[in-house]
């Protein structure tokens, strides 16, 4: 009798797939058996690229003569420490009475690679094999998965653009890390005094350590700007409120070189010249010159992917992106949420078609539970398919991460982190169920001769989804830039007050002020931020809307985002701050960083970084071939080794490294 065999990456995911199919199992070494299915599974990667010298002794040694070594072929092994579940699962693969193959590794392109070389080295011939995608592991979604496989050859140019990535980033790892480690690892070695540097380069990590380096350096060269801005305390309704100084048209300081942007005296005199020449004028008053009164409604924010979400935990939890992705990866195998590694914000008509189970589902958990009785309750999420939450072509290979509505008995095996993020991967989805939140602005101009002050007020009078999501972090600029508009919080009684005033009303000042500032550098990176500018190719957006609308592939991807800082930290060429989760490059990483300007400059590029990710997007697309990709490929390294091979910086490079130490011998005396 002919049976089935289920394929997963890890033995947890091979549980919860036999336990879906309701098969009665026999435990053998490395696989699960029944009378109609056997279920196994990968730990990882079982197979990996050979090293070079398995080509030809010859490329052991290190040698420039050797470079670009980019082989016609390339060569594959099972890699040692898991060569005995290699042997079960190639065993299985070919077994006579498997016909039918279930690939169910995760459903991305690092789940079809590991599969794909496992088939490949084991010469799997003759059988049927199907794809198993699935967006979690709940039962009911496993069992879809299966019903719905698809033939393999459907996701042949995924698996291209799998081998691609790996082969991109093989060969720009070992060539230009061989050919920068020759000829220039030695210069950083005798300047560090240790015995030999090895500089490792990497498609992504070389391109994260500049943005890094040079955030680093940006904030060392920043000038700090000081400036004087000219404020009116003006006593209404039993209250003081200010007001602030601009010199708009009709001003005597209209576009002054005395000014550091409109509302900023760049010398104090000049500030307070204007302070004396308004109050010759007695007593102190203010005429109402306009006021405005509107409306704003603040939407519920998109769900959460990945990277949103490490950047969140990043700040509330002080936890590093690769904890926050061992979380939700295990939240998502105990069947909590749906899978973490995508870039999706949104949902698929699919998914919204179903979504009353998740939010039902949630009225077992306590945080979410009366939420999810109120929406049930509504009708707002029978019409979310029509909301901006969903929309298939936001979507390539998984919607957002949102909570499954089942597995809650596991939440009390996880820790109180683990159980924070998935808390807030719960608060995000329910919050989209509910209206916008609503705030009463009202703008204040006053005038007091020809100078006009300003005022904006904000109350918040419909808390709308901001009941589930909780109230957003008020962090003030105002001492860092003169342009930011400073609003004043208040209560709905002084908003009523402030609409009662007419054009032309008399208020009464009770003084006038000067309040100092100064420009401050942009903030250093930490580990949320710099995942965002990843997604974002080296732009840190912090407006969230903004980034919603950024289309394209970033630097990485979201499954592999978390490794690379990792690796960075690893190398030292990056530190990372546990505390603040601030992100700063050490001494080697500034000169590495020297290193790859002064000799491989694209390599620090982030749109570059960017455009080899949108073109493994393409391959997986089908739009361009892997020939086409792999001849840019080619051109890319044997160009640029090339170039290298025909310079010498050694001399050059001293005085950037120079400049660099400088900075180093200042903080440790610090």
């Amino acid at each position: 009798m002919s049976k089935a065999l289920y394929i997963a990456e890890k033995p947890s995911v091979a549980q919860e797939f036999a336990k879906a199919l309701k098969i009665n199992t026999s435990r053998h070494d490395g696989y699960l058996e029944g009378d109609t299915a056997v279920v196994t599974w990968c730990v990882g990667h079982l197979v990996t690229m050979s090293y070079p010298e398995v080509y030809d002794p010859k490329f052991k040694k290190w040698s420039l003569s050797t470079l670009p070594f980019i082989p016609d072929e390339f060569k594959y092994e099972v890699i040692g420490s898991v060569s005995k579940q290699f042997k079960i699962v190639s065993g299985l693969l070919n077994r006579e009475d498997i016909d039918t193959i279930y690939v169910c590794t995760d459903s991305g392109r690092e789940g079809e690679y590991i599969y794909r070389l496992v088939a490949q080295e084991s010469h799997v011939k003759g059988k049927k094999q199907k794809r198993v995608w699935i967006d979690s592991q709940t039962e009911e979604e496993i069992l879809r998965g299966i019903e719905t496989a698809k033939d393999l050859s459907a996701y042949d140019n995924l698996s291209d653009a799998a081998y691609l990535r790996a082969k991109e980033d093989y060969l720009m790892g070992i060539n230009f890390s061989r050919l920068l480690s020759l000829k220039y690892g030695n210069a950083i070695s005798n300047y560090l005094h240790t015995k030999y540097t090895v500089v490792s380069v990497g498609r992504v990590m070389t391109c994260v350590l500049g943005m890094i380096v040079r955030r680093d350096r940006e904030i060392r060269q920043f000038v700090k700007t000081p400036f004087y801005r000219v404020l009116n305390t003006i006593h209404y309704n039993g209250r003081d409120f200010d007001g602030e100084f601009r010199a708009v048209e009709g001003s005597a300081y209209y576009l002054s070189p005395k000014l550091y942007k409109e509302n900023g005296f760049k010398e104090k005199k000049d500030a307070q010249e204007l302070i004396e020449r308004l109050s010759e004028i007695k007593p102190l008053t203010a005429a109402v010159d306009s006021i405005e009164r509107k409306k704003e409604n603040k939407n519920p924010p998109l769900l959460y992917n990945l990277a949103e979400l490490q950047n969140d935990c990043s700040r509330m939890y002080k936890i590093s992106p690769d904890e926050t992705l061992k979380i939700v990866q295990e939240l998502y195998e105990k069947k909590l949420v749906t899978y973490p590694r995508t870039d999706a914000r949104v949902l698929s008509t699919a998914a919204a078609k179903e979504i009353h189970k998740n939010i039902g589902g949630l009225k077992n958990f306590a945080p979410g539970a009366e939420f999810a009785r109120e929406i049930m309750e509504g009708d707002k999420w029978k019409k979310i398919a029509g909301t901006r939450y969903v929309n298939d072509k936001q979507i390539t290979d998984h919607y957002a991460i949102v909570p499954t509505g089942q597995g809650f008995s596991a939440l009390r095996s996880v820790s109180s982190t683990a159980a924070g993020v998935y808390e807030a991967i719960v608060r995000r989805f329910l919050s989209i169920f509910y209206p916008p939140a609503v705030y009463q602005k009202v703008s204040l101009v006053t005038r007091m001769g020809t100078e006009k002050f300003f005022s904006s007020f904000k109350v918040l009078v419909s808390e709308g989804y901001l009941k589930v999501a909780g109230m957003p972090q008020q962090a003030s600029k105002k001492g860092e830039d003169p342009s930011q508009e400073e609003e004043t919080g208040c209560d709905t009684d002084f908003i009523e007050a402030l609409k009662k005033l007419k054009k032309g009303a008399v208020l009464d000042v009770k003084e006038l002020s000067i309040k100092e500032g100064e420009t401050s550098p942009p903030k250093r990176y930490n580990s949320g931020s710099i995942i965002l500018a990843m997604e974002n190719a080296g732009q840190l957006i912090e407006d969230e809307e903004l980034r919603a609308q950024i289309k394209g592939s970033g630097i990485g991807t979201s499954a592999t985002r978390a490794e690379i800082l990792k690796k960075l930290i690893g190398n030292k060429y990056i530190a990372l701050n546990k505390k603040t989760q601030i992100l700063t490059p050490t001494l080697l990483g500034e000169m590495i960083f020297d290193v790859v300007n002064a000799s491989i400059r694209s390599l620090l590029n982030p749109e570059l970084t960017a455009s080899w990710e949108k073109g493994l997007t393409y391959v997986a697309e089908g739009t361009i071939t892997s020939d086409e990709y792999m001849t840019k490929l080619r051109d890319f390294i044997q160009s640029r080794t090339q170039a290298v091979l025909g310079t010498n910086y050694q001399y050059a490079l001293r005085s950037y490294f120079d400049a660099a130490a400088a900075f180093y011998k200042q903080r440790s005396v610090k």
